[in-house]
């Protein structure tokens, strides 16, 4: 098993950040539709074995109604997000597809948000998306919030999706179908205090053991909290020496 360890946006300098880590999840790229030139200046200036993973733009999966779209640079329309059969929504994903390849990300990881339950439309919106999208190589990470492990499970072994979920909470469910685990920690594990926590030792053991118990060949441990440089730090430093 490989493990690789980063965070979920950058804590510090990107260039100090590529001299210390292997991966990074951009998180940018959720937020707003960015331009293909500051992609080709990321690639160009991380070694060619630095891994760069995309959150995919929220155009894709935040209606807007949304306040993570007052950190935009489009305005949204009614027909933006949850996965939605509409132009704006596959306009989005085509952004985002175009950033991956410029970055060679192998891995677009799209958080639907807390609103978008497993109802029969989101069911069928989440299925026809999936299912008529253009991926190419690139793999696809799902982190629906507040679904069944059945609805979950049915949609990623069915369009190939990696279960994308934090261990404290919850563990993947399609384990056998990719042999890779994406894991996302965002605190408290888990608890109130989600993003403000920071991870104590035991956590951090208690997550090496979770994760040595998967059947995976690959597996990214990417934090997602306050102290995700010292948190995260410290896990590769446990999951390194051991």
């Amino acid at each position: 098993m490989k493990i690789l360890v980063g965070c979920c946006g950058f804590p510090k300098s990107m260039r100090g950040y590529i001299s210390e880590y292997k991966v990074v999840e951009l998180q940018t790229t959720f937020y707003r539709v960015v331009r293909e030139q500051t992609a080709q200046r990321w690639r160009s200036t991380a070694p060619d074995d630095f891994i760069f993973t995309v959150k995919a733009f929220q155009g894709i999966t935040h209606n807007a109604s949304s306040p993570t779209w007052r950190r935009s640079n489009i305005k949204p329309s009614k027909k933006h997000g949850d996965l939605k059969p509409s132009e704006e929504v596959y306009e989005s994903w085509d952004v985002t597809r175009r950033i991956c390849e410029l970055l060679k990300a192998p891995i677009c990881i799209i958080q639907t948000s807390h609103s978008f339950k497993d109802t029969p439309e989101n069911l069928e919106n989440a299925e026809t998306f999936f299912s008529s999208i253009e991926r190419g190589n690139l793999q696809i990470g799902f982190e629906p919030r507040g679904w069944s492990v059945e609805n979950i499970s049915k949609i990623c072994r069915r369009h190939g999706l990696i279960h994308v979920t934090d261990p404290f909470l919850q563990d993947p469910t399609t384990l056998t179908t990719n042999r890779t685990a994406y894991l996302r920690l965002h605190g408290s594990p888990p608890g109130r205090y989600m993003y403000r926590y920071s991870y104590s030792d035991e956590d951090l053991k208690k997550l090496h053991n979770i994760i040595r118990k998967y059947d995976a060949d690959l597996v990214f441990v990417m934090f997602n909290n306050v102290t995700m440089e010292e948190d995260s730090k410290r896990f590769m430093k446990l999951v390194f020496r051991s």
